[in-house]
């Protein structure tokens, strides 16, 4: 394995129920929108990747707002506003890394494994959550790749294929570390091999074409998931011996082996 590349929202942070849902209500009230994304409905929202595709789509199907003639203006608007709401949310402390991203950063980068991030998010709102690794991890990323920078968003593969090319690997060479099933199809239809970190959102979502599901990567002494396992598992699978393992929450047995 050469690379580790990381989704950001799910992965990095969990940040959609309380930090897009509630940054996405606030550029509605600040436009005086009469538009409240609830806890349920903002899960069913994120079918739809990408957060001005996500507006545009629950406008389309509850009909848009009558006072504002131009729609991709408006789209425009609310996601700048949005999108400085959201950083305000991950400066100010609330949202924290998900349990054991700092170790598997740390293992990578002690491993000499290049690491990459992919994203549908806004590049503002991707950076901002990655400085929560402080500037040394983060200057380890060789490539920062988040919203508009590819044109479909995923479950197209774009966003992974522009990160192969970037670094210059194969995908055999690579594991990423998604949340949902988007994500993975992603990955998949890249032919990149993908660790799954169930989020708050995610924990219904199927995932039988992942190769590793964890519930998260864990810190001592309940780590899920290390660089040496998905290293180990990447040899393993070029080899065709990939042992059959059901998900655990041990460090002995941690995932599951697709």
């Amino acid at each position: 394995m050469k690379a580790l590349i990381f989704d950001c929202d799910g992965v990095l942070v969990d940040t959609e129920r309380d930090g897009h849902r509630v940054a996405f209500n606030r550029a509605f009230a600040a436009l005086g929108l009469a538009v409240d994304w609830g806890v349920e409905l903002y899960g069913e929202l994120l079918r739809v990747a990408g957060g001005k595709e996500r507006m545009r789509h629950y406008f389309e199907s509850t009909g848009w707002p009558t006072s504002f003639t131009n729609r991709d203006a408006l789209i425009q608007d609310l996601h700048h506003i949005k999108t400085d709401a959201f950083r305000k949310i991950v400066e100010s402390g609330e949202l924290q890394l998900r349990s054991g991203v700092v170790r598997l950063v740390d293992e990578a980068i002690a491993a000499g494994i290049r690491l990459a991030v992919c994203s549908t998010s806004n590049e503002r709102a991707v950076h901002s959550i990655l400085e929560k690794l402080g500037p040394s991890r983060k200057s380890k990323f060789d490539a920062i790749l988040a919203g508009d920078i590819v044109s479909r968003k995923k479950p197209d593969p774009e966003i992974y294929l522009l990160a192969l090319n970037k670094l210059q690997l194969d995908a055999r060479d690579c594991f990423v570390v998604e949340d949902n099933r988007n994500g993975l199809l992603a990955a998949k239809a890249a032919g990149i091999r993908c660790l799954i970190t169930v989020s708050s959102y995610s924990q219904s979502e199927d995932f039988r074409e992942a190769d590793l599901v964890v519930d998260e990567l864990g810190e001592p002494p309940c780590i899920r998931v290390t660089v040496e396992q998905l290293a180990e598992h990447a040899t393993r699978s070029q080899l065709g011996r990939l042992p059959s393992l059901t998900r655990r929450k041990t460090n002995e047995d941690f995932s599951r082996y697709r």
